[in-house]
C-alpha cells in the first residue's frame, strides 16, 4: 500500500472517533451494559460479546487487549494503520468483515511447567533478607510449602501460586540481582 503521511491532528482525530457511533453506522450490533456497550458478533465458533466499547476506547476481556479506535480497526478488522486511519476519517469506506482478533489466531494452550529448582536457595534467601528485608522465618515457611524456591537456570526467586488442591497453577519469577 502507498504510504500516506498523516498529520498529528489527523491521527488524533481518527483515534478519537466515537466507536459506538462508527460501528452502528456500519451495521454492527451493540448492546448497552451500564455506561459501556458490548460488541456482539458471530463467527464459525459462535456468539461473541467479550469486547466492550466506551466512546473511542475498547477492551477485549477475553484476550486482555484494548486501546483506541485505530488499534480497534487494526485488531478487529485486520486493517493496516493507513487503511484504519482512512476509514475512521471517512476518506475510504470498505466493507467491514470480521476477522478474529490477532491474539485469538495465535493463541495456543501451553502446558504449565514450573522452572527446574536449584539444589539450594542461597541467593533467594540472601536477596529476600538483605534487599527486601523479609524475615527468614517467613521465607522458610514458604520454602517448606514449596511455594518459593530458586530456579536452576538463572537463580531467580520463583513464587508459586497453587489452587485449592495444592496443585501449582501459576508462577512468577523475580531476579535476585540487586
Amino acid at each position: 500500500m502507498l504510504y500516506i503521511p498523516f498529520t498529528d491532528e489527523q491521527k488524533i482525530l481518527a483515534n478519537s472517533v466515537n466507536l459506538e457511533e462508527f460501528l452502528r453506522m456500519r451495521g454492527e450490533k451493540l448492546e448497552r451494559v451500564g455506561r459501556e456497550h458490548k460488541l456482539i458478533y458471530y463467527d464459525s465458533s459462535g456468539r461473541h460479546d467479550s469486547i466492550t466499547i466506551h466512546g473511542s476506547t475498547w477492551f477485549d476481556h477475553k484476550n486482555q487487549v484494548g486501546g483506541g479506535a485505530i488499534k480497534f480497526m487494526q485488531e478487529f478488522y485486520d486493517m493496516d494503520f493507513q487503511t484504519a486511519v482512512q476509514e475512521l476519517l471517512g476518506q475510504r469506506v470498505t466493507p467491514l468483515s470480521h476477522s478474529p482478533p490477532k491474539a485469538i489466531a495465535k493463541e495456543e494452550k501451553k502446558e504449565f511447567r514450573l522452572p527446574q529448582a536449584n539444589t539450594n536457595m542461597h541467593r533467594v534467601y540472601a536477596y529476600l533478607i538483605k534487599q527486601r528485608f523479609i524475615s527468614p522465618d517467613i521465607i522458610s515457611y514458604f520454602a517448606k510449602q514449596h511455594t518459593l524456591y530458586e530456579d536452576k537456570e538463572h537463580h531467580n526467586a520463583v513464587f508459586v501460586g497453587i489452587d485449592e488442591n495444592g496443585v501449582p497453577r501459576q508462577a512468577s519469577k523475580r531476579s535476585t540481582n540487586s
